[in-house]
C-alpha cells in the first residue's frame, strides 16, 4: 500500500521570509546615518555632560570623582525660607524673559502667517513677502544686536528724536542696557520662527472651513477664534518649542543687550566656562535641560505634535 505523502510548505516560507529580511534590510540602512548622527551629536555629547557634572574641580584641574558638590553648590541657599537663592532668582529672571519674549512672539507669528495666509492671494507675493521676512537672517546674530545700539543709546536716534520732537526732556537710560532692550533684541531675533510654522499650519486649512463659517454667521473674530486658531495650534507649539528653547539657553543677547548686568542661566554657564569650572556649568546645563524638557513635555500635552503632523 502505497504510503501517502502531504504536501510541505517549508522552502516556501523560507523564501518568503528571506524576502522580508530582503525588503527589511534597506530601512534599516537608511536610518542608520540618522542614528548615528544622532547619537554622535546629541546623546554622546549630553552623556559626557552628564559625567562631568558629577566630577570635582580645583582652581587648576577637574579631577574625575564623584561628587554632588556641583548640584549642591547650585542651590546654596534655597532651603531658607527668608530669601530667594540666586539660583532660583536667575531661573526667575530667564524664566519671565523665556514668557515675555513668548507672548510677543506668538502674536506676532500668528498675526504675519495670518495676513500672509488668508489676506495675500498671490503666491508670487506669499513668496516675496515670505522671503523679505527672513532678510534679518542674511546678517548674523551679533551685528542685528549690535545695529540696536546706535538706535537706542544714549545719543542714539530715538532719544535724539524725542528730545527734537520736545516729547522728553532727557534721553531715555532705559532704551539700552535694560530688561527692554533684551527683550526687544529678542523679538527681532525669533519672531521668525514662529512665523514659519505657524504659516505652514495655516496653508494647511481647508478655505471651505472658513467659507462654511461665514456663511453660518459667524465674524471675522470668530473664524479666527473658532476655525484658524484651534486648526493652527500645531504650528503654534512647535514655534513655542523653537523660542523657549532658544531664549532659555541665550547668554550672547542678555549679554550684549544687557550690558552685562542682567543674570541668565545661560550667561551663568558661559562665566562658569570662561573660568574653566567646566563640572559647575555641566550640572547647571544638566538641570537647565531637565527644566526646558518639563516646559516642551507640557506644550506636546496641550497638542499631540505626532498625530497632528
Amino acid at each position: 500500500m502505497a504510503s501517502l505523502q502531504l504536501p510541505t510548505q517549508p522552502p516556501a516560507a523560507s523564501a518568503d521570509t528571506s524576502g522580508v529580511r530582503h525588503r527589511r534590510a534597506p530601512a534599516w540602512l537608511q536610518a542608520t546615518p540618522l542614528t548615528l548622527t544622532f547619537a554622535l551629536f546629541f546623546v554622546i555629547p549630553l552623556v559626557i555632560t552628564l559625567i562631568v557634572s558629577f566630577w570635582d574641580y580645583n582652581e587648576y584641574q577637574i579631577i574625575p570623582a564623584f561628587t554632588f558638590k556641583n548640584y549642591v553648590a547650585i542651590f546654596d541657599g534655597c532651603s531658607s525660607m527668608s530669601d530667594v537663592c540666586v539660583t532660583l532668582k536667575t531661573y526667575g529672571s530667564t524664566v519671565k524673559f523665556c514668557a515675555i519674549v513668548w507672548a510677543i512672539t506668538t502674536v506676532l507669528g500668528f498675526t504675519i502667517a495670518y495676513f500672509l495666509a488668508f489676506h495675500v492671494r498671490s503666491t508670487g507675493a506669499q513668496t516675496t513677502l515670505f522671503l523679505i521676512c527672513t532678510i534679518p537672517f542674511w546678517t548674523s546674530n551679533v551685528i542685528r544686536m549690535i545695529s540696536w545700539i546706535p538706535l537706542l543709546g544714549r545719543n542714539g536716534l530715538v532719544n535724539q528724536a524725542l528730545l527734537a520732537t520736545h516729547l522728553v526732556d532727557r534721553p531715555l537710560e532705559w532704551l539700552l542696557y535694560s530688561n527692554f532692550s533684551v527683550v526687544l533684541a529678542f523679538v527681532h531675533l525669533y519672531t521668525f520662527f514662529m512665523i514659519v510654522p505657524i504659516f505652514n499650519a495655516m496653508m494647511r486649512i481647508d478655505r471651505s472651513l472658513l467659507e462654511a463659517a461665514r456663511d453660518a454667521g459667524a465674524s471675522g473674530w470668530q473664524v479666527v477664534r473658532d476655525v484658524v486658531l484651534p486648526l493652527s495650534k500645531t504650528g503654534i507649539v512647535i514655534g513655542s518649542i523653537f523660542v523657549i528653547t532658544i531664549v532659555m539657553g541665550d547668554f550672547l543677547t542678555v549679554g550684549v543687550m544687557g550690558g552685562q548686568q542682567i543674570a541668565s542661566v545661560g550667561k551663568i554657564i558661559q562665566v562658569q566656562t570662561g573660568y574653566l569650572q567646566f563640572p559647575a556649568a555641566a550640572a547647571n546645563a544638566i538641570i537647565l535641560l531637565a527644566v526646558v524638557l518639563m516646559i516642551v513635555w507640557a506644550l506636546t500635552r496641550v497638542v499631540d505634535i505626532r498625530k497632528e503632523l
